[in-house]
């Protein structure tokens, strides 16, 4: 008797990166949050971007950093298979609603963005999930 073995449908599997489905040309970058008395920071790795190309948006308890680098096209331009790694960087991450997103804090030096969100008081946190629920 013959066993017939489908191999899994490419909407299946697991994908390798974390790509939105809408703009494919982002990548996560890597970061580091740590959690402080009054604050939280986060450190995001983004090589090769400026200031100007840093966008952070606050949506509820989502906090979304988008950086992107500076592209130019060289004179002696050829394919170098150099896409993958001037992909801009894209972060999404759920912080919670303990936080200050208006009053955050941001600065960037040699590729590392620092972003500094301050905590709401507990009398203000607890005020919001009354409201909320």
């Amino acid at each position: 008797m013959h066993t017939i073995i489908h191999p899994l449908s490419p909407a299946s599997r697991l994908p390798l990166t974390e790509v939105p489905a809408h703009q494919p040309n982002l990548r996560k970058p890597s970061y580091d949050c740590r959690d402080h008395p009054d604050t939280v920071k986060l450190t995001v790795y983004v090589p090769g971007v400026e200031a100007a190309g840093v966008e952070i948006e606050a949506r509820g308890p989502d906090l979304i950093v988008t950086a992107r680098k500076v592209h130019f096209v060289r004179i002696n331009w050829q394919a170098l298979h150099l896409e993958g790694a001037q992909r801009d960087y894209q972060l999404r991450l759920r912080l919670g609603h303990g936080l200050d997103y208006a009053g955050l804090h941001a600065e960037i030096y040699e590729g590392v963005l620092t972003v500094t969100l301050p905590k709401r008081l507990p009398a203000e946190a607890s005020l919001r999930a009354r409201h909320v629920a």
